[in-house]
């Protein structure tokens, strides 16, 4: 796997869940970038948006997160329009969270951590301290300035705000709100992990489900609960898993979901 490093492209947008989905409307295999920009901008869709603004959507949010992989593009354009508000922000924030590695590893060592430790707020002086963390560890490329490391700190905070994880209080703190993983997403998520090739076993222990909170343990319980619902038979003896996967494909899947 390539080093990663934190980023500031959440400066770009943060949850932009309507955008997101106006431009899987738009967007067919094999549009590029600037194809997508220049249909956006005549299709009248984004009527509020400036076209700077929009093509700064496209290339810095919209194409980091969906269109690296056009297979994975063309299975949430065929997902999103079946999803319901809260099932669709979901998968939009477990590719966001995947784009963004600074994103993904607050969720899993500061905002879970402290839910795990029975805070009910965030202060967001926190994520500061994250940041800047950070950037001790050599986790930047090069050195952030001051004033970059207090606006990223925010951005990586109202990304969790747009999708549901926390919720504004006051200027020095943000309610702990945080979702239960829907069964459609782990059905989908677990799919996607399988459908790329791993084993059984590493798709239990993947960090994506951290995301959510879900530790490897509570991941066996998941899928365990699922297999009622016929989506795999699930089977588990000490720390090795088999799954007979009932699905062949992910356009199997997201008929299923549908």
């Amino acid at each position: 796997m390539a080093e990663q490093y934190y980023t500031t492209q959440l400066s770009a947008g943060l949850g932009l869940r309507e955008e997101t989905k106006g431009l899987f409307e738009l967007w067919q295999p094999g549009m590029n970038t600037q194809q997508l920009c220049d249909l956006a901008l005549e299709s009248g869709s984004f009527p509020n948006v400036t076209a700077r603004r929009l093509r700064n959507i496209v290339a810095e949010c919209f194409f980091p997160r969906y269109l690296r992989n056009e297979g994975v593009a063309k299975q949430v354009k065929a997902l999103l329009p079946t999803l319901t508000n809260g099932d669709m922000t979901q998968v939009l924030y477990l590719y966001t969270a995947r784009a963004n590695f600074i994103l993904a590893e607050f969720v899993k060592n500061v905002y879970w951590q402290r839910y795990a430790a029975g805070y009910s707020s965030i202060l967001t002086e926190e994520s500061k301290s994250f940041v800047e963390l950070g950037l001790q560890e050599g986790k930047m490329k090069k050195p952030w300035s001051e004033t970059t490391i207090k606006r990223v700190s925010s951005y990586v905070l109202g990304c969790l705000v747009d999708y549901g994880f926390l919720e504004v209080t006051n200027r020095t703190e943000r309610k702990l709100t945080p979702p239960r993983l829907s069964d459609n997403i782990a059905v989908y998520l677990a799919y996607e992990l399988h459908f790329s090739g791993l084993g059984d076993n590493a798709i239990i222990n993947h960090p994506d489900w951290q995301l959510f909170g879900l530790e490897p343990l509570d991941v066996r319980d998941e899928l365990k609960a699922l297999a009622v619902n016929r989506h795999w038979i699930f089977q588990a003896a000490g720390n090795v898993v088999q799954i007979s996967w009932s699905y062949n494909s992910m356009e199997e899947v997201i008929d299923v979901i549908s």
